[in-house]
């Protein structure tokens, strides 16, 4: 399947970008601009399900990961995912062979989220996605005003048969890396919800650099842009 691709820039050097569950290409919508100054021809998708991308009967993360490696450029410089990006990042690493990867606070909750709480995840995700602008903002006081109406639009635009398949383990393992496949750093929120202090560790003892943004929440490039930046230093 093909996804929709937005980008930026027409440097010699490729960026390519993955954003995260219920999201779209448009929360890169300053970094793209960013990376594009920098010399970059930014490349990002709309996973299967979301944004301006196709539907599909059957969602699952190696899914994803053929769509996206159908629809980008192979061997870029630098490839980051956020979140669910982040996750199938992992999984498509050795086919897009980046010269680099960041991952922005990965979904590497591993093993450690209870069936129940798979199982439960849909209801949850479903009161999420039927908030309005008001309560988005509320929830994330730092983001920027078209960030919340960016994500408002996202939620209307996500596909919510994604959910028939979230929760069953064999479709969409949540499980960090085995192994470091190119130079990789992990980027986390402060006090994150979904990396683990032994995932963390883990990830150093394959090879990962971690750099935490203090303060920042899940969405770290919203939450604190300029923060985001710093952190990526010497990687973008």
């Amino acid at each position: 399947m093909k996804l929709f691709t937005r980008e930026w820039g027409s440097g010699e050097r490729v960026a390519v970008l993955v954003h995260g569950l219920f999201s779209s290409s448009r929360t890169w919508h300053r970094f793209g601009p960013e990376l594009a100054d920098r010399g970059y021809r930014v490349v990002a998708v709309d996973l299967a399900g979301h944004g301006a991308s196709p539907r599909s009967p059957w969602y699952s993360l190696a899914g994803l990961v053929r769509n996206i490696t159908d629809s980008v450029p192979l061997r870029p410089e630098l490839a980051i995912g956020h979140s669910l990006g982040g996750l199938a990042l992992s999984r498509l690493v050795r086919r897009l062979q980046p010269e680099r990867a960041v991952y922005i606070d990965p979904a590497f909750l591993g093993s450690r989220l209870p069936w129940w709480q798979r199982a439960g995840a849909p209801v949850l995700f479903h009161a999420l996605l039927n908030r309005g602008e008001r309560a988005i903002a509320r929830s994330n006081p730092r983001w920027q005003r078209d960030d919340v109406r960016i994500e408002a639009t996202d939620y209307a635009a996500f596909d919510r048969r994604f959910f028939r398949r979230f929760g069953d383990g064999r479709a969409m393992p949540l499980m960090p890396p085995e192994r470091m496949s190119v130079p990789s750093m992990m980027m986390l929120a402060d006090r994150s919800r979904l990396v683990s202090s032994a995932v963390a560790d883990r990830m150093r003892m394959l090879g990962f650099e971690v750099r935490v943004v203090p303060g920042a929440g899940h969405t770290v490039h919203r939450d604190d842009f300029d923060g985001f930046l710093r952190a990526l230093g010497g990687w973008a």
